[in-house]
């Protein structure tokens, strides 16, 4: 059977490795890149590392607004299948790469399966979640990470062909922490000590693009008694120097380049407590039993913050830095909420049923 997979940023990178890997084992699969990531760091480094093949495909779309973005996608997608032909088209969480792969498919009457669905957050002003319901509405097979998940499409009348599977990105961490313990130098390149540092994240649009909220995260992160190793997204940093914040972070901020797969493991890994506003880094962070604390209002990912491992403070600066002293999940309840890592198994297997193989 043919499968072409759409992918286009990193998260989506991680999780097609685990699933390509299982996938080519007994289908031909076609890899489609729409190049909504292009930035190396954030890109062919993550293929390099994962072991991901090459893209049939690099549509090369590039930055733009959602709307150009989704568009430019659209269009080159539905070439791609058009010329492919393929019998089922893969798409992976929430992206504009996600969107327009669901829709190309859609529009051209090929079945089209969704991985991560049933996510929400139930706040419209994300595009993401836009997308996110969208694509599970277009799809004929949704692949779900947690009940939560599920119950979420039931309540919006998706009932068929939907699997509770675990996460893919689960599988991915499980199987890659080890490695990256062993091959990741990057702790020693930054003369950091195992828990003795904060991890920080910072790129959704509502905090970034608001010169009001990235300035609260800038102060609340320099108020900390901790040092906070911060891998900063071009997007971020471009917007940082833009509003003259860039040269106000304390010295105890340690800006670096983004990193790649392995690297960025091991700093989740060892470090005291994690502060994002990434969905994915919320439950990766929940995986590997770190602290988190989510620099927004809602998540996807309910299941981290009612097992206490995550709190929600969005940007308000007394919230983020009074929780660095409250979050203490030790005694929590932490389950196998995301599945034991043979999410990308029981995907396949399900693709297979499906369509008889």
């Amino acid at each position: 059977m043919k499968i072409a997979t759409i992918v286009g940023v990193r998260p989506q990178f991680v999780k097609a490795s685990v699933v390509s890997r299982e996938l080519r084992k007994t289908h031909h699969e076609v890899l489609i890149h729409t190049g909504q990531h292009y930035d190396h760091k954030m890109n062919q480094v993550f293929f390099e590392e994962l072991n991901i093949p090459e893209p049939d495909y690099f549509l090369e779309i590039g930055s733009g607004s959602h709307g150009y973005q989704t568009g430019e996608m659209l269009k080159k997608i539905e070439e791609v299948l058009i010329i492919e032909q393929p019998d089922l088209v893969l798409t992976y969480g929430d992206t504009n790469s996600t969107l327009a792969g669901a829709l190309a498919a859609s529009k051209l009457h090929i079945k089209t399966a969704h991985v991560e669905s049933g996510l929400r957050s139930f706040d419209k002003t994300m595009p993401e979640e836009i997308n996110r319901i969208v694509t599970d509405h277009c799809s004929d097979i949704l692949f779900c990470p947690t009940e939560n998940a599920v119950n979420n499409l039931k309540n919006e009348g998706i009932t068929d062909n939907v699997f509770l599977t675990g996460d893919v990105m689960a599988d991915s961490v499980i199987y890659n922490k080890d490695i990256a313990e062993k091959q990741s130098t990057i702790l020693n390149d930054l003369n950091l000590e195992s828990k003795n540092y904060l991890l920080a994240t910072v790129h959704r649009a509502s905090n970034t693009d608001n010169p009001k909220n990235l300035q609260n995260i800038v102060d609340a992160f320099s108020k900390l008694d901790d040092l906070v190793v911060f891998p900063v997204h071009p997007r971020t940093k471009k917007l940082l120097k833009e509003y003259n914040l860039y040269d106000k972070l304390a010295s105890s901020v340690k800006l670096i380049e983004p990193v790649g797969f392995l690297d960025f493991i091991k700093l989740m890994n060892n470090s005291k407590m994690i502060l994002t506003d990434s969905g994915g880094i919320q439950k990766e962070a929940y995986i590997l039993k770190i602290p988190c604390i989510t620099l927004r209002e809602n998540t996807e990912w309910m299941e981290t913050v009612e097992d206490g491992w995550n709190v929600l403070v969005g940007v308000d600066k007394s919230r983020i830095v009074n929780a660095i002293d409250e979050l203490n999940p030790v005694s929590k309840n932490h389950d196998d909420r995301f599945g034991n890592g043979t999410a990308s198994k029981k995907i396949i297997l399900e693709i297979d049923d499906v369509f008889k193989c």
